[in-house]
Formats: structure tokens, C-alpha cells, sequence
């Protein structure tokens, strides 16, 4: 493959434009204009459409994103969307919250994720952590609820990445990578035609790191390290004039270290037993497309994916002997011997599948006088989950306490939608849902339940295309998510499972193009009430030795509220520069909240739902080899947690200080300088550069011996500077 250098400026250009979808570059048919923005084309919806007609809110993160930020995994690249936030929750991002709606991590209990992760047409929901970038086309993020197109785990959003197709033609990609903490990357992506009726595509990553943590009592600086290879592989069969066939395997081997929480807050840890965070995931899926029905398209999609997934981690945080003063002679004598010692672990294996059949009006086969076009559609759903959890207490005698559970969950839906032209500039689109969702649970507590929840949602979108460069839109999306089960036997009866959630999304959006196609707009304002908010709180049971255990559990609020603004925009100066630009606004509140202690939330805020998030970046490129970047990412502050409460004594709870469970407001410095050849790149990029301590991550809790288990916040930093190299080869 020739990559010459005016396409890849045209590519460059088009980066800025970083909003939905997968970008269908291609030169505008005004030659007054060498540098209009490219089009951009959103591909996970029931049909492809232009982003700037589509009457949704929703982001774009393009290959050129990705290699402009040399971003190796979604977290490293999330931050261009608006109001998204993640948690690590494990080494690696695992959940995201959407306009402050998400999960944070997932431990003994069982989860219904809010925000979804699919990966061409596989489902990745709550194992996002292997969200790998390599040989990725585009990751669309969804903003609010999609519940006519993905059901139950999209109730504040969906992200979906899809990765390169098969081509007609030869083509290869080499990509190497240097960074500091000895990390480095090597890819190859091999793509061409099998024969004159199929086309493949093969694609291999090995990424690692020694990680950024410092074990200073084993001293060694690889207990957080990364070790993560992916492979990907795809045939693209025409098998008749009328049906085209489209398979994908994945391979995903994910084995990394967990050693992230320092009793100090630093990078530096004292475990004596450090955590791991491992996942093995096999995955297919298969797309039937025929045309050969006059009346429509029928889709059948069938995917599976098999995790085996291994979490643990030091819970003490400490190597034995921290608080024995002829180890540590720095020991205050009213804290000598007060420890313990206790690791805790998590075995998964998971298996999802799913099978869909659609069908799509084709054009000229509308309704209602040929103004309506239709889709109509069957999904079903198996979600099966194994846990053991081998969680030790080290005492006098020693303890040990396993875990297992079983949970078997099945949805089943209907689903329809309407495309209605009212007239040449008004239409309307509404659709429909309805997911029956079933669970069976038990483990070894002998605590057993079943639940059955039929649900409902839709959309109605009216939509005014004022001219060609000027969309409005107004919208009203019902969500909903299933309820489930807490699974820890020290929690009461009432709090041992929780209902459904309902969540209806009211927005208003404006899209426009500028200065000749040059720049644009795009802009959304909603209003989400949330009905039995599924929110996560959290006990600390206090040990007679004075140790502490943590407990997590999810249960419902009332309601609660959440309201903002995204404003996307980009603007081509010239042949040289480009300058781009995000802003999210977000206000969220508990209306009516008492925790499980008694203690009102009611107007607090939401966690891990930073006020504002901001994204601003300029290109500029002299020449056809040479390309500057530099960009700027903030982040307001946020809590982290839903427990604003702690008890000191006599089941006495006092507010937790405001410093002490939020995180701190932050803006990261982000730079590359590319040189670029006819089919070869070379980058040197930076992230970070001031090397900002930032916290995804908080808890509030007593977990060192050396103060006397004093309750204070402790983090999860994120990644520190991080700078590199890499090179890029095309043939």
C-alpha cells in the first residue's frame, strides 16, 4: 500500500474532526476548497448516515486520534469525548461513565453495567479492559441512552469499536514503539484477497511495560506491569450475488501486574504479595447479510466470547512486619504489631452470547406513501458468569474464606423503528424496545435468587434540516437497566438486591457547518431525570483485632438528576493549521437519597461526574513532511465515591472532609512531532508532559498500621509523563 503525502495530509486535516464515527475521507468536489472537512459517516446506527445529519450527541475517535496521541487502549484516548469519564476498577480502564452515569469497579457482587462495549459486533460490555487500539478504524461513543438500538447495558451511552476491514486489494502495516518504563510496542496488520470471492485481514499487537509503580519492599519497579497481545482476524465473503458473509475471531491475552495502591498516595508500594490483573478471551462473530428479498435487507448477526478474567491484589497493602519495630524502628510504639495480613482474590470465566436477526426497508419499499422507511428486529442474549474468590485473613489461627457463585442471565428483545420524512426539511424518528430480562443466582453463602424484569425503551427524535449545513433536533430517549443482587452475607436482608432503572433523556442539538465547510459546530443540551437510581454505597466493618473489612454493594435512590452541555467544534484555517476543540458541562444531583446508614444525600452530587471536561488542540503542519501537534485535556474535580459519610464511634457517622474523598481538578499537556514519508512515519509524542499526579480512582478508609488505622482517602493514580517513539510502515 502507497500512503502518499498528500493523502496522509488530508488524513491529518481530518483528524481534528474527531466526533463519530468512521471517517469516509474524500476530496470535496469544490476545487476552491482543498481542505474542506472530510465526511463523516456513522456506521453503528441501523443505517450509515452522515454525522452532521444524524440528531444524536456523540463522538468520533479516528485511527489518525489514535496515532496523533499514540494511544495504545481507549482510556489513553477517551478524554477528547465530552463528559466521558473512566474508573480503573483493575491495571487497566475497565468502566466508563457517560455524562456521569457508569459503573466504577466490580468486586464480589454482581453488575449491570450502564455504559456498553462492543467490538465488532462482539460483546466486551463490563470487560472493557481490553480495549485495544491497534489496527482500529474508529470508536464511536454514544452519548444517553440507546434503548430502541442496544438495549439494557446502554442506559447512559454505548461505545462501539471497529476495527479495519478486509480490502480488495494487498496491503500491510508495521508499527514499532519505544517509550519510557521500558515499555515498547510491535504490530503487523496483513490484509488482501483470498481468492476472487474473499478478502481477509490479520492483525497482531504485543504491547508492555514495566508500569509506573516502584515496589519499594521488593524492589523491584515491574508489579504493575503490562503484557497484553491481541490478535485479530477477519474474512470478508461474497458468497452469492445476494448474500455476503462476514466472519471475525479474537484473541486477547492480557497478563498484567496490580500493585497500584501506595499507603503513602505515591507510586512508590510496600506489598509483599502484589495483585495481577489477567484476562484470556477467545471471540467470534458472524454478519449474514441478504439483499436478495425485494421488500428488504435481513441481517443475521451471531457472536460468542469466552473470558477466563483473574483479579487480585495485596489488601493490606503492606509487607509483614511494617508495624514490628525491629523491622521498621520508625514505628510509633502506640501502633507497635497492629497488622494484618490478607490478600484478595477474584476468578471469572465468563461466556457471552448473542444472536440477532433484522431486517431493513430497502429504498422504494417505505410506508405510508413512501415516506417511511422501517426496521424491525429479534435479539437474544446468554450471559452466564463463575466467580471463586479466595479471599485470606492472616490471624492466630490462619484464616481462609472462599467463594463461589453462579449467575445465569438471559435477555431476550423485540425492537422497531421508524424513519418518518414529514416534509422536505421535518422528520421524525421513533422507536421502540421491549427487553425481557431473566436472572438465576446463588453461591455458597446458600443465598439463592431469581429475577424477571420486562422493560421498555424508545426514542422519539424530530429533526429540522434548515439547509444543507444547519441541523436542529429535539429528542426524548427512555433508558433502562436490569436490576440484580448484592452478594455479601454480612449485609441485611434488605440490602442483599436491587430493581431496575429507569432513565428518560430530554435533549436538544444544534450541528452547523462554517466559513465554506471549513469549521463546524455541534452542540447538545439534556435533561436526564433517573428513576430507582442504582447507585453504589458502601459499608466498613470494623474487626475486633481493629482492622477493617470493606464492603461494596449497590442499591436504589429514589431519583436523581443529570443535566449539561457538549460542544464539539473544529476549524481549517488554511493549508498549514487546524484547531479543534470539546467542552462538556455536566451538573448532576441526588433528589432524594438516604445511604444505607441513614445519612441524607438528597442534592449532593453524583460520583465520578466532573463538573466540566475540556479538550483543545492545534495542528500545524509547514510542509508535506512535517506535522506539529499539541493539545490540552482538563478535567474538573469529582468525588469518588457515593459514601460521604464515615462512623467514628458509637454508630455515630460524621461527614468525610470534601478533600479527603474527591479528586483534584486537572490539565494535562499533550505534544508529537511527525516526520512523514510516502509510506513511512515517524513520531515522537509526549503525554503529560508536566507530569501531573492525578488521581481515576478513591477510597476513604483506615488501612495503615503505622498511624493506627486512621481513616483517610487513599488513590489510584494515573499514568504519569509518558513519552516515546514510534515508526509507521505501509506497504
Amino acid at each position: 500500500m502507497t500512503f502518499s503525502k498528500s493523502a496522509i495530509s488530508l488524513a491529518i486535516t481530518a483528524s481534528i474532526f474527531n466526533v463519530t464515527a468512521f471517517a469516509e475521507q474524500h476530496a470535496s468536489n469544490d476545487t476552491r476548497n482543498t481542505h474542506n472537512i472530510e465526511t463523516i459517516t456513522v456506521t453503528s446506527d441501523f443505517r450509515q448516515q452522515s454525522l452532521q445529519k444524524s440528531p444524536t450527541s456523540m463522538t468520533v475517535l479516528t485511527a489518525i486520534d489514535i496515532k496523533q496521541r499514540n494511544a495504545k487502549h481507549l482510556e489513553e484516548l477517551i478524554a477528547v469525548s465530552p463528559n466521558v469519564n473512566f474508573a480503573s476498577g483493575s491495571q487497566r480502564a475497565r468502566y466508563y461513565q457517560i455524562r456521569g452515569i457508569g459503573e466504577r469497579s466490580q468486586f464480589q457482587e454482581t453488575i449491570n453495567p450502564s455504559v456498553g462495549v462492543i467490538i465488532d459486533e462482539v460483546d466486551f460490555t463490563g470487560i472493557g479492559s481490553i480495549a485495544s487500539l491497534f489496527d482500529v478504524k474508529q470508536a464511536e461513543i454514544f452519548r444517553g441512552p440507546q434503548g430502541t438500538r442496544f438495549g439494557a447495558n446502554a442506559i447512559a451511552g454505548m461505545i462501539n469499536i471497529t476495527t479495519n476491514e478486509p480490502t480488495e486489494d494487498f496491503e500491510g502495516a508495521m508499527q514499532f514503539g519505544v517509550g519510557n518504563y521500558n515499555s515498547y510496542d510491535m504490530g503487523v496488520a496483513l490484509s488482501g484477497p483470498a481468492n476472487d470471492f474473499v478478502n481477509y485481514r490479520l492483525a497482531v499487537n504485543q504491547s508492555n511495560s514495566d508500569g509506573y509503580i516502584e515496589n519499594i519492599h521488593l524492589q523491584r519497579n515491574d508489579t504493575n506491569n503490562r503484557d497484553e497481545l491481541t490478535i485479530r482476524g477477519k474474512l470478508a465473503i461474497e458468497a452469492s450475488n445476494d448474500l455476503t458473509i462476514d466472519l471475525a475471531g479474537y484473541y486477547f491475552d492480557f497478563d498484567n501486574g496490580y500493585d497500584t495502591f501506595s499507603l503513602d498516595n505515591t507510586r512508590q508500594t510496600y506489598s509483599d504479595e502484589p495483585g495481577f490483573d489477567q484476562q484470556e478471551t477467545t471471540a467470534f462473530s458472524a454478519k449474514f447479510t441478504y439483499q436478495g428479498f425485494e421488500s428488504a435487507t435481513v441481517l443475521a448477526i451471531f457472536s460468542n466470547a469466552d473470558s477466563d478474567l483473574a483479579y487480585g491484589f495485596d489488601e493490606d497493602w503492606a509487607y509483614a512486619g511494617i508495624s514490628d519495630p525491629t523491622i521498621n524502628p520508625d514505628i510509633d510504639p502506640d501502633f507497635e504489631y497492629w497488622e494484618y495480613n490478607s490478600t484478595d482474590h477474584y476468578f471469572r470465566e465468563k461466556s457471552v452470547t448473542t444472536a440477532e436477526f433484522r431486517a431493513i426497508s430497502k429504498q422504494g419499499q417505505e410506508l405510508f406513501n413512501g415516506s417511511t422507511s422501517w426496521v424491525v428486529g429479534v435479539f437474544y442474549k446468554q450471559d452466564d458468569e463463575d466467580l471463586l474468590r479466595q479471599y485470606t485473613r492472616y490471624d492466630k489461627p490462619i484464616k481462609s474464606f472462599d467463594f463461589t457463585s453462579t449467575n445465569e442471565r438471559t435477555s431476550v428483545a423485540v425492537y422497531g423503528q421508524l424513519d418518518t420524512q414529514l416534509s422536505e426539511r421535518w422528520s421524525l424518528i421513533s422507536g421502540l424496545r421491549i427487553e425481557n430480562y431473566s436472572a438465576d443466582y446463588n453461591n455458597s453463602d446458600l443465598f439463592d435468587d431469581s429475577i424477571d424484569d420486562t422493560m421498555l425503551g424508545g426514542k422519539l427524535v424530530l429533526s429540522y434540516q434548515q439547509s444543507d449545513d444547519n441541523l436542529w433536533y429535539v429528542s426524548v430517549n427512555r433508558g433502562y437497566k436490569a436490576g440484580g443482587h448484592n452478594t455479601d452475607g454480612t449485609l441485611p436482608a434488605n440490602l442483599r438486591s436491587f430493581d431496575p432503572e429507569y432513565l428518560m433523556n430530554y435533549e436538544l442539538g444544534y450541528k452547523v457547518s462554517l466559513l465554506d465547510n471549513n469549521a463546524y459546530v455541534r452542540t447538545a443540551l439534556f435533561y436526564m431525570d433517573r428513576t430507582d437510581m442504582q447507585v453504589k454505597s458502601s459499608k466498613t466493618i470494623v474487626r475486633e483485632d481493629g482492622s477493617t473489612e470493606f464492603i461494596s454493594y449497590l442499591g436504589n435512590a429514589t431519583s436523581g438528576s443529570n443535566y449539561g452541555a457538549e460542544i464539539e467544534t473544529a476549524w481549517t484555517i488554511n493549508d498549514y493549521v487546524n484547531i479543534y476543540g470539546s467542552l462538556g458541562l455536566l451538573k448532576t444531583e441526588f433528589n432524594d437519597f438516604v445511604d444505607a446508614d441513614g445519612n441524607s444525600l438528597t442534592g449532593a452530587e453524583q460520583a465520578h461526574a466532573p463538573n466540566y471536561q475540556f479538550n483543545v488542540g492545534i495542528n500545524y503542519q509547514p510542509t508535506d513532511e512535517w506535522l506539529f501537534n499539541i493539545s490540552v485535556d482538563g478535567k474538573d474535580e469529582f468525588y469518588f465515591s457515593d459514601t460521604r459519610y464515615y462512623e467514628y464511634e458509637d454508630d455515630i457517622f460524621s461527614p468525610i472532609p470534601e478533600d479527603d474523598i474527591k479528586s483534584e481538578a486537572v490539565v494535562l499537556l499533550n505534544a508529537s512531532i511527525s516526520y512523514l514519508q510516502d509510506n513511512w512515519q515517524l513520531k515522537i509524542w509526549g503525554r503529560n508532559l508536566a507530569n501531573k499526579d492525578y488521581a481515576n480512582r478513591g477510597f476513604y478508609f483506615p488501612n495503615d498500621p503505622r498511624d493506627g488505622y486512621t481513616p483517610k482517602q487513599y488513590t489510584q493514580l494515573s499514568e504519569p509523563l509518558v513519552f516515546g517513539a514510534s515508526l509507521d510502515y505501509q506497504f
